[in-house]
């Protein structure tokens, strides 16, 4: 009887360490399928990222080389002020 009891409890302690190691399993998986999410997550907004900063770029370069004299002109307190001043 003692002997059957002992396979019985080294018995449970191997099903619960089995079981413990398929939950450990299991959350292993959703966590690489989660950092994979995130991952292409990640690269998409680099790459968006480096596309508006581009566009940014190009922006900036039409304003500098733009005449103020074909454009609005940049506003002036003083210049622009009422004539009863």
């Amino acid at each position: 009887m003692n002997q059957s009891k002992t396979t019985d409890d080294t018995s449970d302690i191997q099903n619960d360490l089995q079981a413990q190691v398929v939950d450990l399993q299991m959350s292993l998986a959703h966590l690489e399928v989660t950092v994979e999410r995130l991952d292409d997550v990640i690269t998409r907004q680099d790459r968006d990222i480096h596309t508006l900063q581009r566009q940014l770029q190009l922006i900036y370069k039409q304003i500098e080389g733009q005449d103020t004299e074909s454009g609005i002109a940049p506003f002036d307190v003083m210049a622009d002020r009422p004539p009863h001043y």
